[in-house]
């Protein structure tokens, strides 16, 4: 991924002008943990900027390369440079997200999850679509303090979480939210507004990322939401890394901590990652497609469908979700924790349907406003993502199924417009809706069996890695005692 000559020398005259003194290379690592390397200014040339900087072993990155094939360079994307705000001090830092190639001059690697979000956007244009655009809600949790002793296994393991929100707070004076009635109270009950604030400015102000709303979610002890303005695949998912980055460090200055788990909290909702899509390209029906001024169309709206408008394209995008969803989740849900979330009673959405509002189904379409003055705000929501997921691969792995969809012509089937957490096993049944994985060892065995939709965009090797990870993960959470078994047969 070779920079262009005149964006490196900008960067670089910027780097000099500002006095930045650190520069932060940041990557993914198969899971989606952000990880870096920060190099001295001093004697950084152009060409490093351009040609990459070969500062990376591959083989001590999860999901990554073996020993003997461990030497990879770091390819900047000059275009992510932003002057990381809490070093203010003495010194300046910079961050460049980058891609990751092999050493050697052997190229894109092929589990560089950001490389597979690139891939997914070529993807998307080699079947003639122009776009796409992403809008993922992202939730989390904020808590004052977080106490763990899991590393003592023959003294046993627990955790505590403190929140001054939470009913079990010990507090004196705080103004508790209770299990599932977080969504939107004002403050003082929702007490983490300013903090969501200075995430946002930090977010638009030093990082370019433009955001629509947050606001307090339903769950207790400090659940947030950020909703990003939505973004072309790859951009998206930079910013969605760039999020996590920002929430987790000014979380860290006020002491507190931000954590992108799933279901932390027994009996209470846990984070989603709402995911909203739209393909995008040039209008058939213009009479001047060839002109570069011809606008782009939302091609998932339709005035004329009556029940949610959208087109007959959009129907076949959902109806690949659908298909492959039990696939999917080892991808957009991957940790054992994921699947404390998906069960029923707490919003999350176990059930493999589509419908219009109906939050019980997997798979919705949003129909806030109405009419061709709202087209380009027709979108599919999946909502199985959750946000310990890695963006790049959650984003690719989507765009693969619903693209597969399109072109095997996959009938969604009929719409379901009941709360399908209320009705019966038999009506399930009638209605062809059938059930996300339970486990993690489920979703990967489910990815094992389905995985043929990802080729065009996933190397098998990836999907091995991945799946040898998640199974890795699942084993070692399962083979150790939980404290709510001695509850259950201490006495048996």
């Amino acid at each position: 991924m070779l920079q262009d000559e005149e964006l490196s020398a900008r960067v670089l005259e910027k780097i000099k002008k500002e006095n930045i003194r650190f520069l932060d290379l940041q990557f993914t690592d198969l899971l989606g943990r952000l990880q870096h390397v920060t190099i001295s200014t001093s004697n950084l040339k152009q060409e490093s900027l351009v040609e990459g900087i070969p500062k990376l072993d591959g083989s001590s990155i999860r999901g990554f390369t073996e020993i003997h094939e461990s030497d990879m360079v770091l390819m900047p994307d000059l275009s992510t440079f932003s002057i990381v705000p809490w070093y203010d001090g003495n010194y300046k830092v910079a961050r460049l997200i980058c891609n990751v190639d092999m050493g050697f001059g052997k190229g894109n690697f092929s589990r560089d999850p950001r490389y597979i979000a690139q891939k997914a956007e070529d993807y998307v244009r080699s079947l003639g679509f122009d776009t796409s655009y992403w809008g993922p809600e992202v939730e989390f949790f904020v808590f004052d303090k977080v106490s763990l002793d899991v590393l003592s296994p023959f003294k046993g393991q627990s955790y505590s979480i403190t929140s001054k929100e939470a009913p079990w707070s010990k507090e004196d004076g705080g103004y508790l939210i209770r299990f599932k009635e977080g969504y939107f109270p004002v403050p003082p009950q929702d007490t983490l507004m300013d903090y969501r604030n200075e995430v946002v400015i930090t977010l638009e102000n030093d990082f370019g990322i433009p955001c629509e709303a947050h606001h307090h979610e339903v769950a207790t002890a400090g659940q947030c939401e950020i909703d990003m303005v939505r973004d072309n695949l790859t951009k998206m998912a930079d910013n969605v890394v760039t999020l996590k980055y920002v929430a987790k460090n000014i979380a860290y200055r006020r002491n507190q901590v931000a954590t992108f788990l799933p279901k932390p909290i027994y009996g209470d909702n846990g984070s989603g990652m709402h995911v909203h899509v739209s393909l995008w390209g040039k209008d058939l029906s213009d009479p001047t497609p060839y002109l570069e001024t011809v606008q782009l169309s939302n091609l998932f709206f339709d005035a004329s469908d009556e029940y949610a408008e959208l087109s007959q394209l959009g129907r076949y995008f959902v109806g690949g979700l659908l298909d492959h969803s039990r696939a999917l989740s080892a991808i957009v849900a991957p940790t054992t924790n994921s699947y404390r979330r998906l069960v029923a009673g707490y919003e999350a959405p176990i059930y493999i349907a589509w419908s219009k509002s109906n939050r019980s189904a997997n798979v919705r379409i949003p129909v806030y406003e109405k009419g061709e003055k709202n087209a380009g705000k027709k979108r599919v929501e999946f909502r199985t993502p959750d946000p310990s997921c890695n963006p790049y691969l959650c984003f690719a792995s989507i765009v693969a199924a619903g693209l597969d969809g399109i072109k095997k012509k996959i009938d969604p089937g009929d719409p379901v417009d009941e709360n399908i957490y209320s009705i019966t096993p038999e009506r399930k049944k009638q209605l062809g809706i059938k059930e996300l994985p339970t486990s993690l060892r489920e979703a990967v065995e489910a990815l094992k069996s389905d995985s043929d939709f990802l080729k065009p965009i996933f190397t098998d090797d990836l999907i091995d890695a991945l799946a040898e990870l998640e199974v890795s993960q699942y084993k070692q959470v399962s083979s150790l005692p939980h404290p709510y078994e001695f509850y259950l047969y201490l006495d048996i």
